[in-house]
């Protein structure tokens, strides 16, 4: 038996830019190989439901306009013992309310950034990588 949500969400499309993968995304891949692939395709396909994960504590909703917001959710990576809160680990996503679209920015772990504020750090790499993203901010 197949169980539905009450919430009828409707799938947004994931895409992951370049920068995101070639620097935390290959860190990850590295660190925890076959067991990244898995987590991996777990986080797009939450993506692809942003607005049911918003609901959960795993999501936020930092900064956004009327079409695009910026959300921070938490993640754990398949077989570790950690929970997605205490892990440590994030991603940044754009979401295109409108066009159905989340754009993934960062994905990192709080010790892959420098210094002691995540959220100064995370925006900063925002605003010097994503110009189109600035003005969330």
């Amino acid at each position: 038996m197949r169980c539905t949500s009450l919430i009828m969400s409707s799938n947004n499309t994931v895409t992951i830019e370049t920068f995101a993968q070639s620097h935390f995304i290959a860190g990850f891949s590295k660190r925890y190989k076959k067991h990244w692939c898995i987590t991996l395709d777990a986080i797009e396909s939450s993506l692809e439901r942003l607005e049911s994960l918003l609901l959960t504590s795993r999501a936020a909703v930092v900064c956004g306009d009327d079409d695009v917001k910026l959300v921070k959710t938490e993640f754990r990576v398949v077989g570790t013992k950690d929970s997605a809160k205490t892990s440590g680990n994030r991603c940044i996503v754009a979401w295109h309310i409108v066009n159905q679209k989340a754009v993934v920015l960062l994905v990192y772990s709080k010790t892959d950034l420098s210094g002691r504020k995540e959220t100064a750090a995370w925006k900063k790499l925002v605003r010097e990588n994503y110009p189109v993203y600035a003005h969330l901010l």
